[in-house]
């Protein structure tokens, strides 16, 4: 929990992690810690569970407990821990969102709830319920409106940020540009804003984000961080060839429904025991291999090492 208190400090490229599961559909803690050591050993900034890439919808609010709990122990305050405790329902969002405060969390990911489509009036009142609940704990938005159907504008979080002390910034997950840009405008510089979209990562910085979590990041965690590490330094040419670079693997990560090409690919590096993917997700299909296979050639400069994570060696 050392950055509960500074969320200023919450930078970098920060791994949506997906949450693996065996054979038989089960939650695998064990892969899970693997993935987490292998993260922090590949440089990754800090750890975030139970975002969209890991599947938090088609998993009960104990499971996703147990998922986080599994997360923070392994990590043992080593990086920044984001969690992913929102729901479309406010009593299911607050019993875990406390449950995940208790387990140790740095800051809370809240999705805007999706099916409903709130006005931006119930929006601001949905966050400002929450975070009070909570006044010690960082609340971010998630605004993910491909998946929720509903966009928070970026007035209702400047509405937010001005007015609840402890709401402080945004994941977006929108391919609107501009809308990154207005958040910074209408908030002020010390807003936190985080990109979900993979090929924004690096054009964010250039606005003022403090960093991205990109699902690309579950199998180049390295380059992601490198990429981060690099504008930091100065040299954006070579920040900017990585983005390039990283291209085919963001590419192969949505050739079929996120996380499903990602995982296939982490069982196959074996840091994984399965690819399975919870209904109603289904395994890549065929075709979706071939192009997946094409595209693992093309970006497999960029993949991180593996050698000593492998599942079973350690």
């Amino acid at each position: 929990m050392h950055f509960r208190t500074t969320p200023d400090r919450i930078r970098g490229s920060i791994v949506p992690l997906m949450t693996p599961f065996t054979e038989e559909g089960e939650i695998d803690h064990a892969s899970l810690a693997n993935l987490v050591e292998w993260q922090i050993a590949s440089g990754t900034h800090g750890l975030s569970i139970g975002g969209s890439t890991g599947e938090p919808g088609a998993q009960s609010v104990d499971e996703r407990l147990a998922a986080i709990t599994t997360v923070i122990e392994t990590n043992a305050d080593r990086l920044p821990v984001v969690a992913g405790t929102g729901t479309a329902q406010l009593h299911e969002t607050i019993e875990l969102t406390g449950r995940a405060v208790d387990a140790g969390i740095d800051a809370s990911l809240i999705i805007t709830p999706y099916y409903a489509r709130p006005t931006q009036e119930a929006l601001y009142v949905w966050y400002r319920t929450i975070a009070a609940e909570f006044p010690d704990l960082p609340i971010l938005a998630y605004n993910v409106p491909v998946r929720t159907a509903v966009d928070i504008e970026p007035g209702t979080i400047a509405r937010l940020y001005r007015d609840v002390p402890n709401f402080v910034g945004v994941k977006e997950t929108t391919k609107d540009f501009e809308h990154f840009s207005r958040v910074i405008q209408l908030c002020g510089r010390d807003v936190i804003v985080w990109s979900g979209i993979e090929l924004l990562c690096l054009p964010l910085i250039a606005l003022g984000g403090q960093g991205f979590l990109s699902a690309t990041a579950n199998i180049a965690p390295a380059a992601h961080a490198r990429m981060f590490e690099l504008w930091e330094e100065g040299d954006l040419e070579g920040a900017r060839e990585l983005h390039y670079a990283l291209h085919p693997l963001v590419d192969l990560l949505f050739v079929e429904t996120n996380p499903s090409p990602g995982k296939w690919v982490l069982e196959q590096r074996r840091l994984i025991t399965s690819g399975h993917v919870r209904p109603p997700l289904i395994p890549p299909t065929d075709a979706g291999l071939a192009r997946i296979r094409d595209l693992l050639a093309a970006g497999e400069r960029q993949l991180t090492p593996v050698d000593g994570f492998e599942i079973g060696t350690r």
